[in-house]
């Protein structure tokens, strides 16, 4: 296993073949977007990229170091009228590329394509997948990156404050909100969130939370009328269009008197949050927080992922305290009962503890932390108050 932190191409080259729109891995060693798959080898430090015509420019402006092969030089237009299909063409060119950058052998990430690897095979390549090499190399955020995500955390709380707007006009009907004398319901709130993330540069998902007890749990989308006096959860992760990196906030409101049992918990969660912020510091597991915050819900009666469910097998803390973020919404260090790999310099972690029970629903406060060389900075701005 690779530790994250250390050099996880030291005497291995990497291959990557895919897009950089899609692809975290090639994103993040080449920050501009491509839509069109290529091939990108790292060989003893230096990158070496299959180009075309149309993206050799930006390519040079982003890599001025990489060797660039262009798919012209390879042979493209001579293939073109080979009879071959462009399937075949686009095959025949990450061969000849391959050849040209002149590896035997390299470590290829999870995504790299059965059908790629069969062909760079039969040529003679030794391809061994090692997950852990390249989640290494994008555990600690570059600069850029770290730049999009505080951007994609701006648009969150612009896109939180829109959904606490909405739910702070809204008035109690018969144990349901109303707002200006219709029925408020989840996808109200959700497309005024997702408009305010989209005017931020920061388009959210379709299918953001903003969910209570008459939703459903996990990640139920939530949808229809909103419930007066209960917990509402809104959980959004917006995606900065410039980096193509991510955030990820959860806040929970609740409209009229909160029931003895809501706060109950807003003050657990609350108490698991600090605690996990105090303790987050490079050498920490994920594994160590998710116990600190499991000590935390037990102590006070509750179950959890750690001690296993009870009757209602949701109920408690059954799940993850979170995961890093950056050019995938879920991405390594892991921080639940699995995550057993260091925290280091340069992590973004999304630290979210919740409860739930099964009469009032849940109360879930979700932060961004960035590792820092002594203990970490929040990222996430925004109040706590369950009144939006």
């Amino acid at each position: 296993m690779t530790e994250p932190g250390a050099n996880p191409t030291a005497g291995a080259p990497l291959l990557i073949y895919g897009d950089t729109e899609r692809s975290a891995a090639l994103r993040h060693e080449l920050p501009i977007a491509i839509g069109d798959p290529f091939l990108f080898g790292l060989i003893d430090g230096r990158a070496y990229v299959m180009v075309s015509s149309l993206e050799r420019e930006r390519v040079a402006a982003a890599l001025p170091e990489a060797a660039l092969h262009d798919t012209r030089d390879l042979g493209f237009h001579d293939l073109l009228e080979s009879g071959m299909s462009r399937g075949q063409v686009s095959l025949e060119l990450v061969s000849r590329a391959a050849a040209e950058m002149g590896v035997r052998e390299a470590l290829v990430d999870p995504d790299f394509p059965l059908l790629v690897a069969d062909r760079l095979r039969a040529d003679g390549l030794a391809l061994t997948p090692d997950p852990d090499a390249f989640e290494a190399r994008r555990r600690v955020k570059s600069a850029a990156e770290l730049a999009g995500i505080r951007r994609a955390q701006l648009a969150a709380e612009a896109g939180m404050g829109a959904a606490a707007g909405v739910l702070g006009r809204a008035v109690a009907r018969d144990g349901t909100l109303t707002l200006d004398g219709e029925v408020l319901t989840a996808e109200a709130v959700r497309a005024a969130l997702r408009e305010a993330c989209a005017a931020h540069g920061a388009p959210a998902p379709p299918d953001v939370i903003v969910a209570s007890v008459r939703q459903g749990f996990g990640h139920e989308a939530g949808s229809g009328p909103l419930p007066a006096a209960l917990p509402i959860q809104i959980d959004l992760w917006p995606r900065d269009e410039r980096s193509a990196c991510w955030a990820d906030m959860t806040r929970t409101f609740v409209v009229g008197e909160a029931p003895p049992a809501v706060r109950d918990q807003e003050a657990l969660v609350r108490e698991a949050l600090e605690g996990v912020r105090a303790a987050t510091r490079p050498g920490v597991s994920g594994r160590e927080l998710h116990a600190l915050s499991c000590e935390i819900f037990e102590a006070a009666g509750h179950r959890t992922l750690r001690t296993g469910p009870g009757d209602d097998p949701q109920e408690g803390f059954q799940f993850g305290l979170g995961h890093g973020v950056g050019l995938e919404v879920h991405e390594q260090p892991g921080l639940g009962q699995a995550g057993r790999s260091p925290l280091v310099a340069g992590d973004v972690l999304a630290i979210e503890p919740g409860l739930w029970q099964r009469e009032v629903g849940g109360v879930r406060f979700e932060d961004l932390l960035l590792v820092t060389d002594d203990g970490c900075e929040t990222l996430t701005d925004y109040p706590y108050d369950l009144t939006p």
